[in-house]
């Protein structure tokens, strides 16, 4: 996690385990083992007149032996399942999406990564391991940021919180692509925003700042942003992180301000602007998702979207009233 107080030295550590793990399991809203070619709950039949649902698919077959260790801390977390559970439960979908967890991904995949068409989300098992190792790295040789629980400061907790948040990301890529939401900026900003959204609504916390601790190491490892990556359509690493402080900043500043600001985790600069970016995103996005929400979710949708929108307007008026102060620093 970002520290504008401070820095603290880094040394190597690696965790290792064997867990040996066989054929492929599908879960879906249940979370069920099946097999490969039925949906939750379903025969084939039933599943092919369906559409519109996510289901987490582990080709566990694909997995090679050193990425076993990871693969299965996330399946047992049930992190992604939580997600596909929360969109079959509030959004109605055009079109069923897959979630894989497999090594057999698109030429030139080592990242999650979402299809063009938002059907498909591939998560490969190295990726995995390179969190889980990048996370390591931070539990061995950084000091635990303040706002972080110290019970939950270990690998293990670390490598599920961020990946966690990471497939909010995907999962906001998906929504764009199936839903056709419009955009109003970049599409991964928007993904970012979606993973805050999310997470900070349903979760908590800990996935927020658990991928704040992941990219402040990640762009600490790649040095000085270089001309492909100021060009990226991804924000600059450590900005990211930042980013997503801010919208959990944003979301209780009386709750998070002196964990997160008065420590030095998120700059007193960008602090006061936290709530109302909070609240614009997040009656953004549930005006984004109300047209698509569910007949069972569609009142308690409502009622979010509504709340949001009052925040909104309340936040943006607080923000008027400041803007002087803000912008001449006193």
């Amino acid at each position: 996690m970002p520290n504008t107080a401070g820095h603290s030295t880094r040394a190597h550590f690696v965790l290792s385990g064997v867990l040996v793990l066989a054929g492929v399991v599908l879960t879906g809203c249940g979370g069920d083992a099946r097999d490969a070619w039925q949906g939750p709950g379903a025969g084939p039949h039933l599943q092919a007149a369906r559409s519109g649902r996510v289901t987490v698919v582990y080709e566990t077959r694909t997995v090679r032996p050193e990425d076993r260790e990871a693969v299965a801390l996330i399946r047992n977390s049930r992190v992604l399942e939580r997600s596909a559970d929360w969109v079959n439960r509030t959004l109605v979908l055009p079109h069923d999406m897959t979630v894989k967890v497999t090594a057999d991904v698109p030429p030139g995949v080592t990242d999650a990564v979402t299809q063009p068409d938002g059907r498909t989300i591939f998560i490969p098992p190295s990726f995995l391991t390179e969190i889980e190792k990048t996370l390591a790295d931070v539990v061995k040789s950084v000091e635990r940021p303040a706002p972080f629980p110290a019970s939950e400061y270990n690998t293990d907790d670390l490598t599920v919180l961020s990946t966690e948040f990471v497939f909010g990301h995907e999962m906001g890529h998906a929504l764009q692509r199936q839903l056709l939401l419009a955009n109003l900026g970049l599409e991964e900003d928007a993904a970012d925003g979606f993973a805050s959204f999310y997470t900070v609504n349903e979760v908590g916390p800990g996935p927020s700042l658990a991928a704040a601790i992941l990219f402040d190491e990640l762009a600490r490892k790649e040095g000085r942003p270089t001309l492909e990556g100021l060009a990226s359509d991804h924000p600059v690493t450590q900005q990211r992180a930042f980013n997503f402080l801010c919208y959990l900043d944003g979301s209780d500043p009386k709750k998070y301000r002196r964990s997160l600001v008065d420590s030095g985790y998120l700059p007193k600069t960008r602090a006061p602007l936290c709530p109302q970016a909070w609240a614009m995103l997040d009656y953004g996005w549930w005006t984004q998702l109300q047209p698509h929400f569910s007949a069972a979710f569609k009142a308690q949708g409502g009622a979010e979207q509504k709340k949001a929108h009052a925040r909104l307007i309340a936040e943006t008026d607080a923000l008027a009233k400041r803007i002087d102060e803000i912008r001449t620093g006193h």
